[in-house]
C-alpha cells in the first residue's frame, strides 16, 4: 500500500512540474518531465517494483561475496586478463604488428600523375600537353572498333596512358564553357 501511495505522489509531482514547464512555453522540457513522471506509476501498475527489490537483494548478496569469497576475486582477475588481451590484440592489429608489418602490405599503384588535380583557369595555358578533344577521342574509338586486327595510333596510346584521358575530355569541356 505504501508503494502505491509513493508512486502516485511521484507521478502527481512530475505532472505538476511538466504543467509549469508547459505554462512557461518550454514544451520540449514539459514533455520530458511528463514522460519521467509516468514511470513510477507505470512501474507500480506492472508489478516491477518487487522485481527491482529482488534485483537489489541479489546485488547486495553478490557485493557481500565479493569482499569475502576468493573464488569471486579469481573470476574478476580472469575477466581483467581477458579484457587486457582483447585490448592488446586490437592495439597490435592497428599498429600492424600482428599482420607482419609493411612487408605484407601491397605496394602503391604507382607514381602520381604529372597533371594537376584542378584544371587551370580559362585564361591560363595548360602546363602539360593539350588534352584530346571529345570528337578526336570518339573518332579514335570508332577507328579502333573498325580495325580490330590492326592496332592504330589510339590503341598504342591507350597502352601507355594512365586511364586519365576521360578526365582530360571532361576538363576540355569545362574549359570551353569557362568553368
Amino acid at each position: 500500500m505504501l508503494t502505491a501511495a509513493v508512486s502516485v505522489a511521484l507521478t502527481a509531482a512530475g505532472v505538476a512540474v511538466a504543467g509549469l514547464r508547459a505554462y512557461r512555453r518550454r514544451f520540449l522540457s514539459a514533455t520530458r518531465w511528463f514522460a519521467v513522471a509516468l514511470l513510477p506509476l507505470g512501474l507500480y501498475l506492472t508489478g516491477l517494483f518487487p522485481v527491482a527489490r529482488t534485483i537489489g537483494d541479489e546485488l547486495a548478496d553478490w557485493a557481500t561475496k565479493l569482499v569475502l569469497d576468493p573464488r569471486v576475486w579469481t573470476g574478476i582477475v580472469l575477466l581483467g586478463v581477458s579484457a587486457g588481451l582483447l585490448a592488446a590484440t586490437r592495439w597490435a592489429g592497428r599498429r600492424g604488428a600482428v599482420t607482419g608489418g609493411s612487408e605484407s602490405r601491397p605496394a602503391a599503384a604507382g607514381p602520381a600523375p604529372a597533371r594537376p588535380a584542378v584544371a587551370p583557369a580559362a585564361g591560363t595555358p595548360a602546363a602539360g600537353p593539350a588534352p584530346k578533344r571529345a570528337e578526336e577521342a570518339a573518332g579514335a574509338e570508332r577507328g579502333r572498333a573498325g580495325k580490330a586486327g590492326k592496332p592504330g595510333k589510339a590503341a598504342k596510346a591507350g597502352k601507355n596512358d594512365s586511364g586519365l584521358d576521360e578526365f582530360a575530355d571532361i576538363e576540355e569541356i569545362l574549359r570551353r564553357r569557362g568553368l
